[in-house]
């Protein structure tokens, strides 16, 4: 089994290090017009034209409601980037879309994506980080990072990055999925699940695949990462081998589970824009 040096797929840095130069709080912003990302709930604004989508450009567009200040990310193609969020109920002037980026229908590319994703991230640290966890009291960014100081106990707080693991079970020739009822009809994906207190990476996924089906695994094989952030997750990839058990799902977290193969496939599979998609495709249909 083949190991990748990098995993292209949306979220990851990788796919937009040719255009962009990541800022901090403190460093010098260029002046004038620039990129936006604008961010509605769990949506891109884009502009939609023949040629698809792009990121606005410009000014500040007079839609975005006073009193959002937008925060510089970086430069995208030597030119300002600024991200801000803007109310799920503010109507869009065409040419301007919402697209959600967990769409049915995989319309935003890689790069518009992963700009995105990085705006919706730090936007959500930023606002849900706006007193200190510790006293209460206020606080102020620490230049040349994402941090903020508590300006009462002087507490230091960085964004929170949550770790979890996703695995592809492997039984000869069949392969482990599960369903969850809240996904679209036929939908079935990998094992996947939150790193616990105390806990290493290869302990939650034999953990998570236990609790979830009731099969137990052995040799395991770490095969990539990927940056999620919905809001915030750092999904670690495995590929592991049945070792006993029968299945038995945990009602209270999935609704199936099963053992498919490349001949019998479930009628939906995750998004290409997942790390889940990628190891089946890699791992599973194309292991053969």
């Amino acid at each position: 089994m083949s190991y990748p040096d990098t995993i292209n797929l949306p979220f990851n840095g990788e796919i937009i290090k040719e255009g962009f130069t990541p800022l901090k709080p403190g460093d010098r912003v260029p002046d004038g017009p620039g990129w936006w990302l604008i961010i509605q709930g769990n949506a891109l604004v884009v502009e939609e034209g023949c040629g698809g989508f792009r990121l606005p450009e410009g000014e500040r567009p007079g839609w975005i409601v006073a009193g959002r200040e937008p925060l510089c990310i970086g430069l995208w193609q030597n030119r300002p980037l600024r991200a801000v969020s803007i109310g799920r109920k503010t109507e869009l002037p065409r040419p301007f879309v919402a697209e959600p980026f967990n769409a049915a229908e995989e319309r935003l590319d890689g790069r518009l994506l992963t700009l995105g994703g990085l705006a919706l991230q730090i936007l959500g640290w930023d606002r849900h980080c706006a007193v200190c966890s510790r006293c209460g009291g206020g606080l102020e960014r620490i230049q040349g990072t994402w941090g903020k100081r508590c300006t009462g106990c002087g507490h230091e707080h960085y964004p929170h990055i949550h770790p979890c693991v996703i695995v592809l079970v492997r039984r000869g020739s069949e392969f482990l999925l599960v369903r969850k009822a809240a996904w679209p009809k036929g939908r079935y994906s990998l094992v996947a699940g939150f790193l616990d207190i105390g806990e290493s990476l290869e302990e939650c996924v034999h953990r998570e695949v236990a609790e979830e089906t009731g099969v137990r695994v052995r040799n395991l094989r770490y095969v990539g990462s990927q940056n999620w952030p919905f809001p915030s997750q750092l999904m670690a990839g495995y590929v592991a081998d049945y070792a006993s058990g029968s299945i038995r799902a945990d009602e209270a977290e999935i609704e199936d589970a099963r053992w498919f193969c490349v001949d019998d496939m479930p009628g939906s599979l995750p998004a290409k824009r997942s790390i889940a998609r990628w190891i089946i495709d890699t791992y599973a249909l194309r292991a053969r």
